[in-house]
């Protein structure tokens, strides 16, 4: 997939904030004008990711244009938008189909992955870890899933135990999205006495540690390298790095879930609308039989299928959104939405291939990369089968209260 920017037509009303339609607009320029003709000039594209030298240009001229620090809380400079533009917003960026989608806010290495810890770091701790982070000095990843450990988040095996001053980390953190990248890792560890109980703990862990090793190398089935391995051995931290009180590791790591469930629904459905516009494009462009292919009514039934799932999808999307803005809890309609977002996802990249026939089977067009990677977002960041599984326990404990 090359570095194509498309120019997507926005909604025809925009659902958000005045200030948020302006933030998407600068956002677009920066895309477009800056972006864009780096990724080319440097040959980057979704499946030959940029070295991290490059990424660090990227972030920083990101933060100096006020969008890298955005989801921070306010009193770290974030700009105080709530989930329905923080939605639109991200979904506007995923739109652009710039290779460098991940990296605008910081999604991957930056600010949203450590501004939910603001409240629980110590002044230390924000000096050290947060504010690097927030200006875009240190990139940082967040390491819970194990071998034995994915959808069961509880089951980890590396272990950290005390001793004396510090504690001393072992075990192997698995598909951890950032980590090559990464200046530290924020570890899910167990520091239960009893391997039988679950107690787990949070903790800073920085890379250049003795025992800290970063193994990459492998890529997912859409060609990304963006994910790796960090095995830690015999790994010393002082005390001074765990993150909140002991025991309380997974509560802090999802405890934001329900909203960060909804936050990745306009990644998918941003990446949707590029497969629809190129299928449009191309059914537009594809003659046989002497006119258009958009002209024989089998095409157009895919493009209208996939335009109606993806504005079904999206109203999900916004409504579980205004719900949270409101103050609800929503933790069924937020796995739904992340259910039913990944799903759609994909078989709007499904129909865009059968609608692009020979060159939607051609590895390097836009669409059969889109397929891989939508058809990922089923199994990442929750599986559909655990969505499944919250949203009817959700409705069996409603329905017995």
């Amino acid at each position: 997939m090359d570095a194509t920017i498309t120019p997507t037509a926005p909604p025809a009303r925009f659902e958000g904030s005045e200030a948020a339609a302006a933030f998407i607009a600068k956002v677009q320029d920066f895309i477009r004008g800056e972006l864009h003709p780096l990724a080319v000039g440097h040959g980057i594209t979704h499946e030959s990711g940029a070295p991290k030298a490059l990424l660090q240009q990227v972030w920083m001229r990101s933060r100096e244009l006020g969008f890298y620090g955005v989801t921070l809380p306010q009193p770290l400079g974030g700009a105080g938008f709530n989930l329905v533009d923080h939605v639109l917003i991200k979904e506007a960026i995923y739109a652009s189909g710039s290779p460098f989608a991940a990296h605008v806010l910081g999604e991957l290495t930056g600010p949203p992955r450590v501004g939910a810890l603001a409240r629980q770091a110590t002044p230390d701790q924000m000096e050290r870890f947060i504010l690097p982070v927030a200006r875009a000095e240190k990139a940082v990843c967040f390491a819970i899933t194990e071998p034995e450990a994915g959808s069961d988040a509880g089951a980890l095996q590396t272990r950290a135990r005390r001793d004396g001053a510090e504690w001393v980390l072992d075990g192997t953190k698995r598909f951890i999205s950032g980590s090559p990248f990464c200046d530290f890792a924020v570890v899910i560890a167990s520091t239960s006495e009893d391997p039988a109980a679950r107690e787990t703990t949070a903790f800073f862990v920085e890379r250049d540690r003795p025992g800290f090793r970063v193994e990459a190398g492998y890529k997912t089935m859409a060609g990304q390298s963006h994910t790796g391995n960090i095995v830690l051995e015999a790994c010393r931290i002082p005390a001074a790095n765990q993150i909140g009180e002991r025991g309380r590791g997974l509560a802090l790591a999802l405890g934001r879930i329900t909203v960060n469930r909804v936050l990745h629904c306009p990644a998918m459905l941003g990446l949707a609308r590029l497969a629809l516009e190129d299928s449009l494009g191309h059914a537009a462009r594809r003659r046989q039989f002497g006119q258009p292919i958009g002209a024989f009514q089998a095409v157009q039934h895919m493009l209208a299928d996939m335009a109606t799932e993806l504005a079904a999808a999206r109203a999900l999307m916004l409504s579980v959104a205004r719900t949270l803005d409101g103050g609800g809890e929503a933790r069924a309609e937020a796995s739904m939405a992340k259910l039913f977002c990944s799903e759609t996802a994909f078989r709007i990249a499904d129909r865009a291939v059968q609608v692009h026939g020979g060159e939607g089977i051609v590895q390097g067009s836009r669409v059969e990369f889109l397929f891989r990677l939508l058809r990922m977002y089923r199994v990442l960041t929750g599986t559909s089968e655990i969505q499944r599984n919250t949203i009817a326990r959700e409705l069996l404990g409603a329905a017995v209260r």
